[in-house]
């Protein structure tokens, strides 16, 4: 007599989040999600994640997933090469004439008197230049392929974010392979269509750091920045594109012990790497705790609601799973300081510690640390801090150990 066939679960998304190099963290634990999807025995089944959003950095790394969706298995080693060999000059110049330009960039910023105005003329746009980035999303997100996989049912939908630096608002691209709507809420606004490298370039581009990136919207131009900016709801593109159960790859905070007071307190008055670290972590990392902890609440109160109410009306609970950092990575990130390039460090202010444990400046250098051994590293955290949570991935995803 045949076995019963499983019930299918609900429509699974997967969400991966800002943070320039740290992203890095996030490809370790789809590697570990990967070889337990291995372990059992489900690789006959379709790609677990039909429903894939992500910001910034996270946000190539979705649509590179999405666009290998048919092999799941493949396309997470495809992705994991690449960051295993990263290199900066992969992201952003970092030969002697990009930094001088660079260099230039920020006399100029902080000039008065005729450099002001020198500057004023100028209009310099960023301090640092990721067309190399350009040509490496070129190579890594085949987005020729994603139509025919969603016709396939290979996936479903895939979103990413940026913020427009023109009207302030922030926006959610999305395609699907079903029609649906845009929605619209407060300073949160989603466009359907076809997702571009230009929209990935717009979504990882760093303030300050990266140019902005113009993109058509409802027949005129705005210029984009970080998807991370703005985002009051990261978890919100995923539920509104059907997802009912949803894996969060956090990448920093969430599960990161605190910092250890003593000689790496920060002391005196902030470089400025402290500060630009110091707001990257708040553009960056805040706002996903807050979303978790208020989607956790959501679904507390609904339990509340008797399930005959709860059926008349569009509320449901969203099951979370969550894998974030169980290591300060601006602590790992202060290992491996002294391989940013040189001028990059005095750009910024931030200092390489021959003993590795000065992580002063730290945080800022974990966004641009696109070095293989700092990737490694994050990447075997990742893989790590999943298969400790490997219950719960099985649980989450109805995978069951095959019996000997």
């Amino acid at each position: 007599m045949p076995s019963p066939r499983p019930v299918p679960l609900p429509p699974t998304g997967l969400l991966l989040t800002g943070g320039g190099a740290r992203a890095a963290y996030q490809v370790g634990v789809l590697e570990a999600i990967a070889d337990l999807r291995r372990e059992a025995g489900a690789i006959d089944q379709p790609n677990p994640f039909p429903i894939i959003t992500g910001t910034s950095a996270g946000a190539i790394n979705a649509a590179a997933l999405a666009c290998g969706a048919d092999d799941f298995d493949g396309t997470v080693r495809r992705i994991a090469d690449v960051w295993q060999g990263f290199s900066t000059g992969q992201v952003y110049r970092a030969d002697a004439l990009g930094m001088l330009d660079a260099m230039g960039r920020m006399r100029l910023l902080l000039g008065v008197g005729q450099l002001l105005a020198r500057w004023l003329r100028m209009r310099p746009r960023s301090l640092l230049d990721n067309s190399p980035l350009a040509a490496l999303l070129q190579r890594l997100v085949p987005l020729d392929r994603l139509p025919g996989l969603m016709a396939a049912g290979h996936v479903q939908a895939l979103a990413v974010t940026a913020s427009s630096y023109s009207s302030g608002e922030h926006f959610t691209f999305f395609d699907s392979a079903l029609p649906m709507e845009p929605w619209v809420r407060s300073q949160r606004i989603a466009v359907a269509g076809s997702i571009t490298h230009d929209h990935l370039m717009a979504s990882s581009a760093i303030p300050f750091v990266f140019p902005a990136t113009a993109l058509p919207i409802h027949g005129h131009t705005e210029y984009f920045g970080d998807g991370s900016m703005r985002q009051s709801a990261p978890i919100s593109p995923a539920i509104h594109l059907g997802a009912e159960r949803i894996l969060v790859i956090g990448a920093g905070r969430l599960h990161e012990p605190p910092a250890d007071p003593g000689p790496n307190t920060m002391t005196g008055y902030p470089t400025l790497a402290q500060i630009a670290g110091h707001a990257m972590s708040s553009i960056f990392l805040d706002a996903l705790a807050a979303d978790i902890e208020r989607l956790r609440r959501i679904n507390q109160t609904l339990t509340l609601i008797p399930p005959e109410l709860r059926a008349q009306s569009r509320l449901r609970p969203v099951e979370l799973l969550v894998i974030a950092p169980s290591e300060r990575i601006d602590v790992i990130a202060a290992r491996h300081v002294g391989v940013l390039p040189g001028a990059v460090r005095r750009l910024f202010g931030v200092r390489a510690s021959v003993s590795g444990t000065d992580i002063k400046g730290s945080a800022l250098a974990s966004y641009l640390l696109f070095d293989t051994a700092f990737t490694r590293e994050l990447m075997a955290l990742g893989r790590a801090d999943a298969l400790r949570q490997r219950a719960e991935v099985m649980r989450f995803f109805g995978w069951a150990r095959p019996s000997a």
